[in-house]
């Protein structure tokens, strides 16, 4: 222990260290230790072997700070193009090392980190990049880790070029010129890049095609393009130009690029409208803001050169418009009425002129407008009036028309075309043509059934939501004499007691006229059989009367025969024509017991012979009454000369009958009084 780095207890024999131990300058430390046994010259030794154990106190260092490497960018990836070293003092695990690249770059390289190989991830181009340099870390790995000296190498890795690379164009491929530029004006600048070194990247420039009217010249090479003629955008607006880059190796490389020159508009043009009349329609009752139409004018300028500005120039019914000054959409400003007013007119000739100006400029040209306003359905039809009444005659015939309705309808075409209908019964009587509205008869009419019909007739268009018109008809049938009057009986059968006084009433008979008024008005009188004027009637109320006294036994009876006892009555109505019936009225006078009955023969001489025997007739006795019924039925009687009854009498039949045995020696004659009762 030269250095002194340790001492001993002389003592005990304790080894202290005096110094920092340092692995790295000495791992291991040999020692001879002497013992002495009091002042013994005798010598006794030993040797102590001390291992100094390594502790992380080195971090990793580079042996150089820089180092370039060169390599052809056709080297393939996973390719190996550098191999970083550091070096650590330490053992064991404290001195293992990490590596990483501690610079930014786009993941062209990587490292492995325990032995630090670079190797490639993809391939380079020296186009591109022509060097990379890559800070390479050496991390140390001990524990704990020493993280406050890191070391690190800048490595630089040199990419070298071939010809591979054809010329890439950096200039925009659109330019733009004004048109009324003068010839040499500089139009555009090409300019095309090569990656490649040397005359690998040297570039001169050519027209290929699209400048057949030679409108432009090109420098090679400064890629400067200029304009060889006038130009006009409004006989090209554009030119494309195909224009080649071509470098200067070996083979050379070139590329191509499709350049677009936009000529630029210059204002020298006056706007137009694609059309001088326009014509369209809106519908009416449309919300203000409906859409109408859109003019359009043209300018052959561009840009704002060709920005125009619309107006509706001042005229009749303009104030309902208004005109989108940009875009020259004209719109509504109100609701418009077809009813009211179904075309807007200017000059006569339903016209709306409009103006379109250049912004900025005073020059501008007109266009006129046609617009008809379109019907809507909004208006429903309406009859003249409520209701009507009309009076037809009863012997109208079918088919004829008794009245022409009429529904106004305000709107125009199919809205405004009405349809009528009935909608209630008419009982069959009357139907409507859906059309014209005509009403007709549809069978005979007879007001003795129905002398009058209410119905409804309707007027509808083709709307389903606008209500329908109605209007209430009534039909009266006139009266006409069609119906003779008729008496309740073709044959009547009546009675009168005889001796009665004159107008005494006998019957009243009854003819029922169905028609009305004079028509309809019943008058009676006696067609025949009353030649002796008999009988006489009341001709209003039809009351037969007696006209004198009747005698039962006279005329018993007026009947229905051809003789002149025969009352047949007349029925007539006040019609013109009139119309009549004939009735059949048998009158029975009835007797009154005004008549004693008569003896055919006031005296009966009857002989017979004394020897007829008893019970024998005798003689009939007849009696005649003039009256009728019981009134006629007589009854006999002996009132005297029957003292000691020889005779019987029949009072029925008036037979007389012997009853006893004659003596004509006894009696020669008999007197009989009879009486008829």
């Amino acid at each position: 222990d030269p250095q002194g780095r340790f001492s001993i207890d002389p003592q005990f024999g304790i080894i202290r260290s005096k110094k920092q131990l340092d692995h790295e300058t000495q791992s291991v430390v040999v020692l001879t230790v002497q013992s002495q046994l009091g002042n013994s010259p005798v010598y006794s030794s030993t040797q102590v072997n001390i291992s100094v154990i390594d502790i992380n106190d080195n971090p990793p260092v580079f042996l150089t700070k820089s180092d370039k490497v060169t390599i052809s960018h056709t080297q393939p990836p996973g390719t190996a193009v550098y191999i970083a070293h550091a070096e650590d003092k330490d053992s064991g695990l404290n001195g293992a090392i990490k590596y990483s690249i501690a610079s930014k770059q786009p993941n062209t390289f990587s490292i492995d980190p325990s032995l630090g190989v670079v190797n490639l991830t993809r391939t380079v181009f020296a186009d591109k990049q022509q060097e990379y340099t890559l800070h390479i870390a050496a991390e140390d790995c001990g524990s704990p880790p020493l993280t406050s000296s890191l070391d690190s190498l800048a490595a630089k890795i040199v990419i070298l070029d071939i010809n591979d690379n054809s010329p890439s164009f950096t200039s925009s491929p659109l330019s733009y010129v004004m048109e009324d530029v003068e010839v040499g004006f500089l139009a555009h600048r090409i300019i095309a890049k090569d990656p490649d070194e040397g005359r690998n990247g040297q570039v001169t420039y050519h027209i290929l095609s699209g400048n057949e009217n030679k409108a432009f010249v090109l420098d090679k090479i400064t890629g400067l393009l200029s304009t060889a003629r006038l130009l006009d955008r409004e006989i090209q607006e554009h030119y494309s130009l195909t224009v080649m880059a071509l470098d200067d190796g070996s083979p050379a490389l070139s590329a191509t690029q499709v350049l677009t020159i936009i000529v630029l508009d210059v204002n020298d043009e006056t706007p137009i409208f694609l059309k001088q009349l326009y014509k369209t329609a809106v519908h009416e009752n449309q919300d203000p803001g409906e859409f109408v139409i859109k003019v359009e004018a043209v300018d052959r300028d561009a840009g704002l050169n060709s920005l125009l500005r619309y107006e509706i120039l001042p005229g009749a019914g303009y104030e309902k418009f208004k005109m989108n000054s940009d875009s020259g959409e004209l719109v509504t400003t109100a609701s418009l009425d077809r009813e009211t007013q179904e075309v807007f007119s200017i000059k006569g000739n339903c016209e709306i002129s409009m103006s379109a100006c250049k912004m900025g400029s005073e020059n501008g040209s007109t266009a006129q407008l046609y617009l008809t306003v379109l019907d809507e359905n909004d208006h429903n039809p309406l009859f003249a009036k409520t209701q009507y009444q009309i009076s037809v005659r009863e012997d109208l015939e079918e088919g004829s028309a008794i009245l022409d309705l009429f529904a106004s309808d305000k709107d125009d075409g199919l809205n405004g075309e009405v349809t009528y209908s009935l909608v209630d019964d008419t009982f069959g009587a009357f139907a409507i043509d859906s059309v014209t509205g005509s009403i007709v008869t549809t069978k005979a009419l007879d007001r003795e059934t129905k002398s009058q019909y209410t119905f409804r007739a309707v007027a509808s268009d083709c709307s389903t939501h606008l209500p329908r018109s109605t209007t209430v008809m009534t039909v009266l049938i006139q009266d006409v004499n069609d119906n003779v009057p008729k008496f309740e009986q073709s044959y009547y059968k009546a009675s009168v007691w005889e001796g009665q006084s004159p107008k005494t009433d006998i019957i009243q008979v009854f003819a029922t006229d169905l028609d009305s008024g004079l028509n309809g008005e019943t008058q009676y009188s006696i067609l025949s059989g009353n030649e002796d004027a008999t009988f006489l009637i009341d001709s209003a109320r039809g009351i037969l009367a007696t006209n004198t006294v009747l005698d039962h036994e006279n005329t018993s009876s007026y009947r229905e025969t051809a003789s002149s006892h025969c009352l047949v009555l007349l029925a007539s109505d006040r019609g013109t024509p009139s119309l009549n019936s004939t009735a059949t009225v048998l009158i029975t006078v009835l007797d009154v017991n005004d008549n004693p009955p008569v003896f055919s023969s006031l005296e009966y001489h009857i002989h017979v012979k004394e020897s007829i025997p008893v019970g024998s007739h005798v003689t009939k006795v007849s009696a005649n009454d003039c009256d009728a019924g019981t009134n006629a039925e007589i009854t006999y009687a002996m009132i005297s000369g029957n003292d000691r009854g020889h005779f019987r009498l029949d009072e029925k039949t008036g037979a007389v009958d012997l009853m006893k045995m004659l003596d004509y020696e006894d009696t020669m004659k008999f007197t009989l009084i009879i009486q008829a009762t």
